[in-house]
């Protein structure tokens, strides 16, 4: 998952400066977060107890760093990352997360900072749409 960059330096990140452990659950493709808000996809209500894995992973590209910092650091000290607490509390709740089956487990498309504020406001159920891997090409950069 890719937080919001300039396109240009996104692109000039390669996938071998990732850390490990994003290497290991993300996507082995870059999408376009516009190309997947288009798609027709329902709606559905998923337990957020099969996303909340997200939380410990470093999703998150702080100040300079590429993927250097979880979510779950920032729920639990929000004087530390000022403005990404305020991302995240300023995400709205009613568009739906975009999600993808990726090596056996849902993974994130569009959504952490709704993911991360439904986590912090205690919810047990979130809106989700399941992007089908059939999708992949029509949302390629």
């Amino acid at each position: 998952m890719v937080e919001s960059r300039d396109k240009e330096e996104e692109n000039m990140i390669t996938q071998n400066k990732w850390p490990e452990i994003i290497k290991k659950v993300g996507f082995d493709f870059s999408w376009d977060e516009k190309k997947v808000w288009q798609l027709e996809i329902p709606v559905e209500e998923m337990d957020i107890s099969k996303l909340v894995w997200h939380l410990d992973i470093p999703f998150i590209w702080h100040k300079k760093g590429v993927y250097n910092l979880g979510p779950r650091k920032i729920i639990e000290d929000p004087k530390s990352y000022p403005e990404e607490y305020e991302r995240m509390m300023k995400s709205d709740l009613k568009y739906p997360l975009d999600i993808m089956r990726n090596k056996g487990r849902w993974l994130l498309l569009d959504g952490l900072h709704r993911l991360m504020k439904a986590c912090s406001l205690g919810m047990k159920k979130i809106n989700v749409r399941k992007i089908p891997r059939s999708k992949i090409k029509e949302i390629l950069k």
